[in-house]
């Protein structure tokens, strides 16, 4: 690894250094294990601990087949997929192995003993296999994580349909959360030149995923002038979607749940903030009813906000906690965009404010690669910025997933992989020099 890691830090380094780098054997990775998959049996969701069941194993280096690349992780991240697959919720991602195994002789490397997770990265290719024309070794990438075959006409309009769709580093092996990712070519994007290895880590899935839920035809198609409801909108999510709404010309009602996450839209320039502990919103009145004189005080609140419109878009991610109000607060005619449900997938709304009102509810998962690669260009042009606010050590990736799962964190948590230490893999200083700040903004917090 040391020689790898040398050739990416030395500036003369060409493509044929990379070709003829000798790969190791094996490498470090954070994995869970299937033989823990019951380990967290009994214990409440809150309660489950991703210290207990992410671990740093040495891995063997897989087979590289048609269509993918071997890639030298600099920088990953942490992501809720990754979080889900520590505390094997909703259920264990060595399903989601077996069943892709299945599928071909290639396929079965995924169908391990352990899982190497993660479905973010940025790095360097290190090898291309048959087939592979846009991409060589030496190239400074990042991922997105659709991972498809594209066998089915059903993929061919829109590769999310595709029947053999899948999240990489999730419902795959050989993830980003290591030393080296095996990825399709097709998952690559020019690594921008303006940030940091762990910067560009950090964007990638929530980026492009709030690309399609909010931005996409695929999604709600966001216009000027949409007052767009935003929950967590300092988050992970949340926090690109805020960005967006803003480059979009659209107005974000950014509802968050502290002062500080409060002042971090601020920042970002959105004007309409709800923070919604300080207003004291209980939108169930016990596990199994809601409380619609909550919702109507929240619409309230953001007729306030608007000067007395309606939500024209609602950007949806907490599901079964917020999604009766989300329903009722949207405009007649408006769209409810979903891409999760981190408080409970079961939803309960009033179906009355749904088809009287003639609202749209709209699924959104990911995005296809020509979505990730106009989420990636916007960073790539300073338009949008990542999010970044701590980084971690491999070796901390556990302590990291804990900080998501349990809400400790503000954006996105990094993690270094191959870079010794954070900043670098900075290209061009002068677009770095000019967005500085927003690049910073929840590093500073």
């Amino acid at each position: 690894m040391k020689d790898i890691l040398d050739a990416i830090q030395s500036p003369d380094s060409t493509s044929a250094d990379f070709a003829n780098l000798k790969l190791p054997e094996s490498y470090r990775a954070v994995t869970v294990h299937k033989d823990e998959a019951e380990m967290f049996a009994g214990v409440a969701s809150r309660d489950k601990d991703p210290r207990k069941s992410l671990h740093l194993d040495d891995v063997a280096l897989p087979e590289l087949g048609p269509g993918e690349a071997l890639v030298a992780v600099m920088a990953s991240s942490v992501n809720y997929n990754s979080v889900w697959t520590s505390i094997f919720e909703p259920v264990s991602t060595f399903n989601f192995l077996e069943r892709y195994g299945r599928l071909s002789e290639l396929t079965k490397r995924h169908d391990l003993p352990y899982h190497v997770i993660g479905s973010d990265l940025a790095g360097v290719v290190l090898r291309t296999g048959p087939g592979v024309n846009s991409w060589k070794p030496g190239d400074e990438v990042v991922a997105h994580c659709l991972s498809v075959e594209l066998e089915s006409s059903d993929g061919h309009n829109d590769t999310m349909l595709d029947p053999e769709q899948r999240i990489w580093g999730f419902e795959t092996n050989f993830g980003g959360l290591a030393e080296i990712a095996l990825v399709k070519s097709n998952q690559l994007m020019p690594k921008p030149d303006h940030l940091s290895w762990e910067e560009a880590a950090a964007p990638g899935l929530v980026n492009s995923t709030a690309y399609r839920q909010l931005v996409s035809r695929n999604g709600a198609g966001m216009k000027q002038g949409d007052n767009v409801l935003i929950w967590g909108a300092s988050g992970g999510l949340g926090s690109y979607a805020t960005q967006f709404a803003l480059a979009g010309g659209a107005n974000p009602i950014c509802v968050v749940s502290s002062p500080e996450k409060a002042d971090i839209c601020r920042s970002m320039g959105a004007e309409a903030v709800i923070d919604r502990n300080a207003e004291g919103y209980r939108f169930w009145k016990d596990e199994n009813t809601q409380d619609p004189r909550e919702w109507k005080r929240f619409g309230s609140k953001i007729r306030e906000l608007t000067g007395g419109e309606d939500i024209d878009i609602v950007f949806e991610h907490p599901g079964r906690e917020t999604f009766g109000a989300s329903v009722y607060v949207t405009r007649k005619g408006g769209t409810i965009t979903t891409c999760a449900s981190t408080s409970g997938y079961m939803h309960q709304y009033d179906n009355r404010y749904l088809w009287m009102s003639l609202k749209r509810i709209i699924g959104s998962h990911f995005a296809n690669y020509r979505e990730a690669w106009e989420a990636n260009r916007l960073i790539a042009k300073g338009k949008i910025h990542p999010t970044l606010s701590k980084v971690y050590s491999l070796e901390e990736t556990g302590q990291a997933a804990y900080d998501v799962h349990r809400n400790l964190h503000q954006g996105k948590v990094g993690v270094l992989a191959l870079a010794p230490e954070e900043g670098l893999g900075v290209r061009d200083h002068e677009l770095r020099a000019k967005h500085i700040d927003a690049i910073n903004r929840f590093r500073n917090i």
